[in-house]
């Protein structure tokens, strides 16, 4: 590729890029030196399953490698124990070794789905960050002052508003930032809530004598709501681990405005490409349908075999167009609870979601029914039939056959 050409590569999808300049200057001299810049993006272990707002990152990352370029996927083993404190109204509970352990053997487990394992350096910031001495520890603080670091936006909330900060907070952005010391990175990718600390490193470089590194920062990805940041926390998120009628029905429930933000930032189609795409759907020669087909398939085939996509669109087909239930329905056996029972408890025991609240939104919002028909009330009268057993379905795409135990 000519200059032009990896600038237009690299960038799509990107929300910011400080400075293109410098990134322009670092790709020409590698192109001329032969030597690959070192691209780093850090994850902190906080949870064990990365989900597609993840991959964002992901695919920037491997959009590097296409282009010969050294890739680190570093874990951050050892900033976990502090916890990013971005968009943190207060201090988060911190995590102990062995949670941090796990959820990063499971992430290296992960990222090879979108990443190129031959290639790629997996390194954990435990490595550098406890051996620092005394005397490294003091210098690297002397280097950033407390009033620049109290401009942070969540900082400065908390601040204004009596919110305790804790001491160790304030050392997350500069560990951060003595990662990309460490590891001497030309550039670091991050999401535009990751700015602030972005930016540090860059001023911990000049401060060790280093080029700073040039920041691609990629937008937040929406979840299925198409208002929130996809989140486990908030139930809109995908999994790149959940099984491929999962995904794939869940990418066919987005709308068909969220739709193109999709195909920016988790295909690699070129913008000229959706653009064409999305006049045709203006235009009426494509029907939008057809083309969340086409990127619910893209996006499976990253995560799942071609035998397992197929097998996702025969199930959507079979439940969502036929109207038919699915071949495998679970089933979950309850004690008789007399004449009635909550509904978000059921589907809670159930595992059709998360916690009650998040049951009781999906039963407001029309999303559960009983044997076909939607139901609206949080308490459900166990009639004679019911209690023969009856099909619990939540949202769109889980079931569960239940059925109560008789003595």
């Amino acid at each position: 590729m000519d200059l032009a050409a990896q600038l237009a590569y690299l960038t799509k999808g990107t929300e910011e890029v400080l400075v293109e300049k410098e990134l322009r200057e670092k790709l020409t001299k590698a192109q001329k030196t032969g030597r690959p810049l070192t691209i780093k993006a850090g994850f902190d272990p906080t949870a064990p399953d990365l989900h597609l707002g993840h991959t964002v990152l992901l695919r920037k990352m491997r959009h590097f490698q296409d282009l010969g370029h050294r890739v680190v996927f570093l874990v951050g083993d050892f900033t976990g124990l502090i916890g990013d404190p971005t968009g943190r109204s207060k201090t988060r509970p911190p995590l102990t070794r062995d949670q941090i352990l796990e959820n990063a053997e499971t992430y290296k487990k992960q990222v090879f789905k979108i990443l190129d394992p031959e290639t790629t350096v997996v390194d954990f910031n435990s490595r550098w960050l406890e051996t620092l001495s005394s005397q490294e520890w003091i210098r690297l603080c002397a280097k950033y002052t407390v009033a620049r670091m109290l401009e942070r936006d969540d900082f400065s909330k908390r601040l204004h508003a009596g919110q305790p900060i804790s001491i160790h907070e304030l050392l997350y952005p500069l560990l951060q930032a003595y990662d990309s010391v460490f590891l001497d990175a030309d550039i670091e990718l991050g999401g535009t809530d990751q700015r602030f600390n972005l930016l540090v490193a860059r001023d911990i470089q000049r401060e060790y004598g280093q080029s700073p590194q040039v920041l691609l920062m990629t937008p937040i990805l929406e979840g299925l709501d198409g208002k929130d940041k996809m989140s486990k926390s908030l139930g809109n998120y995908i999994g790149i681990q959940e099984p491929a009628e999962d995904m794939y029905g869940k990418l066919m429930s987005v709308s068909d405005e969220l739709m193109w933000r999709y195909f920016g930032l988790l295909t690699d189609l070129s913008y000229d490409q959706i653009a064409q795409l999305k006049s045709e759907v203006a235009k009426g020669k494509q029907h939008a349908m057809a083309v969340k087909e086409d990127l619910a398939s893209r996006i499976t085939r990253d995560f799942h075999t071609e035998e397992d996509l197929k097998l996702a669109r025969d199930h959507f087909d079979r439940v969502f167009r036929q109207r038919e239930e699915p071949e495998k329905v679970p089933s979950f056996s309850i004690p008789d609870p007399g004449s009635a029972i909550k509904l978000a408890d059921l589907i809670v025991q159930a595992s059709l979601a998360p916690s009650k609240s998040e049951a009781r939104r999906l039963i407001q919002q029309g999303g559960v029914s009983i044997d076909g028909e939607k139901v609206s009330k949080h308490v459900l009268p166990m009639d004679s039939g019911l209690k023969q057993g009856f099909l619990l379905r939540v949202g769109k795409l889980k079931f569960a056959r239940i059925s109560l135990d008789v003595e």
